[in-house]
């Protein structure tokens, strides 16, 4: 906090004899602490470029095995494997971040997540489409859990969701921007400049490694003890037999589901045209970004388990809108009522968990918070998938919001807490 001596003054020459130093007045005093250091910009840079990553191949690769002749089969495979990687090393990345600190993993993960894009250059079969995906979805893992956790520690105690929000933020920009210019410039300019440009924005994070928090030092104690207990990072299955950190993640996971079944049904939902998809897909990650920080901003002063029972209240809305009718507006209405509410969720559920473990455990309440994330948007159009062949896309959606529901008595329970 900036001190303003010069703005203090004693009232009386006695006054100024009688103490040691003019105190700072109480109005600086009262001021928030400072949210957005200079650290925490260069995590949000490192976050910003590894996603951009991430999403400029994450349509590209599918292409790119239609090309080696794999068809849409090969196509799954391949975007399967990314994310099954990604969720092992959202597993790992807890032990990783206690044994070897936030800076060396990021840095591994950056590393994982450029250099085997490089391969995709020299036109490989499908063998060697899937092993790239592999590795950069550990890298993927990797990253996405140590900004986090950087994210939270390095934020102000008392502006954590508003800080979680301006994250969101920089996070929503490279899958609305990088996702769609992949797919653009591999068609109008071949896949070499698109796979150089993520290599590219993977490793230049690389240079502002030496400026981030290295491993924290632990306390001295004595032989038989280990050090401090609320040092020592909580490992992932420990967190989730804790009922304080399964309930927010169970109640992200349940809107996650859903997130990940409207971005893989809507464009086959009769009556959705290619433009109406594309145009509610975007009001929901606007809308979904919007609300994530103001959530943030709101729950910090009001407290963050207020807001999920009204989150879920409004993403099941839009679910059950988007299943009573097949018109563009329905849709585009429908899926902004569901951003509006995933976007709620997603920082309040996030400032739950790290408000509830140490800051050694960072790491791992990331870590969980990623698991539902990944795990919910991955399964969602897999189970559902089984289901809509049967039942139909409306039933489907309609069951999504359901689902849901389910999650208001874990929220009941988190605001009586």
């Amino acid at each position: 906090m900036i001190r303003l001596a010069s703005s203090v003054r004693c009232m009386s020459t006695m006054d100024c004899a009688e103490t040691t130093a003019c105190q700072p007045a109480s109005a600086a005093a009262a001021r928030p602490p400072r949210l957005i250091s200079p650290t925490l910009a260069l995590v949000f840079v490192a976050s910003f470029g590894t996603l951009t990553s991430f999403y400029l191949l994450l349509s590209v690769a599918p292409v790119l095995v239609a090309a080696a002749g794999a068809g849409g089969a090969g196509a799954g495979l391949a975007t399967g494997a990314l994310m099954l990687s990604g969720v092992a090393a959202e597993f790992a990345a807890p032990a990783l971040i206690a044994r070897f600190g936030n800076r060396a993993v990021l840095a591994l993960g950056a590393v994982l997540l450029g250099v085997p894009a490089l391969a995709l250059l020299a036109r490989g079969g499908m063998a060697v489409i899937t092993a790239v995906c592999v590795v950069r979805g550990l890298g993927f893992g990797l990253t996405v859990v140590v900004t986090g956790a950087l994210t939270a520690q390095l934020v102000p105690d008392g502006r954590r969701g508003e800080g979680a929000g301006i994250s969101g933020v920089v996070s929503c920009v490279p899958a609305v921007v990088a996702l769609p210019a992949g797919v653009w410039l591999a068609g109008h300019l071949g896949p070499a400049p698109v796979i150089a440009a993520a290599a590219a924005a993977a490793l230049a994070p690389l240079a502002a490694m030496r400026w981030l928090p290295g491993p924290a030092r632990r306390r001295a104690a004595g032989p038989a003890a280990g050090g401090d207990a609320a040092e020592r990072p909580a490992g992932l299955l420990a967190a989730l037999g804790q009922p304080a950190l399964r309930r927010p993640a169970l109640t992200f996971a349940a809107v996650t589901v859903p997130a990940g079944v409207v971005v893989a049904f809507l464009p086959l939902v009769a009556g959705a045209s290619g433009s109406t998809a594309a145009a509610a897909l975007f009001a929901e990650a606007l809308a979904a970004t919007v609300t994530r920080w103001w959530a943030g901003r709101h729950g910090d002063r009001r407290g963050h388990a207020r807001l999920l029972a009204p989150g879920l209240v409004t993403a099941a809305a839009g679910m059950g809108l988007l299943a009573a009718s097949h018109s563009p507006a329905a849709a585009i209405a429908g899926l902004i009522a569901f951003g509006a509410g995933f976007g709620v969720i997603q920082n309040a559920t996030f400032a739950l968990l790290m408000s509830r473990v140490p800051p050694a455990s960072f790491g791992t309440a990331s870590a969980l918070w990623n698991l539902a994330y990944d795990a919910g948007y991955g399964a969602g159009p897999a189970v559902l998938g089984l289901v809509v062949g049967r039942t139909g896309y409306a039933a489907g959606f309609a069951l999504t919001a359901i689902l849901i529901l389910t999650a208001l008595r874990p929220a009941r329970r988190e605001r009586r807490s």
